[in-house]
C-alpha cells in the first residue's frame, strides 16, 4: 500500500514509519523541515518537504496523488491559536478532502482521547484552540466517505511498548508514543475499523486482538 504520512518527523510517526515499511508499505513521509530528511528515511520512509499550512487544492492533491491511504499524525504543536486553527482544523480538513478527490480511500487520523463538541475545555483554557480544532476536523472525516479510522490515544508517554492497550476505558489514561505507533501500523491493515473511533490507553489485550475485536 502507498501511504502518506503527514506529520512525519512527530515522534509518534518516528515510531510508525519502520513499522509500516517492515510490512512492505511504501511510506511517504511528509515534513515541513529539509533538515529532518535524513532521520524520515534512516526508518524506510520516502522524505517529501511540504509545509501543510499555505497548501491550496491543486497543492494538497499533487501531495496525495498516487496514495492509497493518508495518515494524519501532524500538530501545530501549541503556539498561536491562529497557527493551531490552521494546522490542526483547516489543513487536516483539506487533506482529507483532496484524499477524497485523489483517490486515497483510506484515511487514519490520530486525535486524542475525548475529542468531540463535549470536550469540556473552557475557552479561556489554553488547550481550548487544539480541542475545538480536533473537533472540527474529525467532525469533516466523519461527513466523508473515506474509510477513515479516527484514533484517540490518551496521555502519551516515552515508555517501551507493551503492545498491549485498553479500548474500553470509560477515561483518559497514559498510552506510550510506541504503543500508540504499532497501533497506527495495525490499523492500516484493518480495513473493517473504517468508520469507527477507538479511544485507547495503554492495557491489558494485545493490540491486534484489540483491534480485531473492534472489526468485528
Amino acid at each position: 500500500m502507498k501511504i502518506t504520512l503527514i506529520g512525519g518527523h512527530g515522534k509518534v510517526a518516528l515510531l510508525a514509519e519502520p513499522l509500516l515499511t517492515q510490512a512492505g508499505h511504501e511510506v511517504r513521509a511528509v515534513i515541513r523541515n529539509p533538515e529532518h530528511g535524513a532521520e524520515v528515511e534512516a526508518t524506510g520512509a520516502q522524505a517529501v518537504v511540504a509545509d501543510a499550512q499555505p497548501l491550496d487544492a491543486d497543492g494538497w492533491d499533487a501531495l496525495l496523488a498516487g496514495s492509497d491511504a493518508v495518515v494524519w499524525s501532524a500538530g501545530a504543536g501549541g503556539g498561536s491559536p491562529e497557527r493551531t486553527y490552521a494546522i490542526d482544523r483547516d489543513a487536516a480538513i483539506a487533506s482529507m478532502d483532496a484524499a477524497a478527490r485523489v483517490g486515497a480511500r483510506r484515511y487514519i487520523m490520530v486525535s486524542y482521547f475525548g475529542a468531540g463538541p463535549d470536550h469540556g475545555v473552557p475557552e479561556d483554557h489554553s488547550f481550548f484552540p487544539y480541542a475545538d480544532a480536533k473537533a472540527a476536523a474529525d467532525a469533516h472525516l466523519r461527513g466523508t466517505d473515506l474509510d477513515w479510522t479516527i484514533l484517540g490515544p490518551s496521555g502519551l508517554t516515552l515508555e517501551e511498548p507493551t503492545g498491549r492497550i485498553d479500548t474500553a476505558a470509560a477515561s483518559s489514561g497514559t498510552v506510550s508514543r510506541a504503543n500508540v505507533a504499532r497501533v497506527i501500523a495495525a490499523t492500516i491493515e484493518r480495513p473493517g475499523l473504517a468508520g469507527r473511533t477507538i479511544p485507547f490507553n495503554d492495557g491489558e489485550q494485545e493490540i491486534g486482538a484489540a483491534l480485531d475485536a473492534l472489526a468485528g
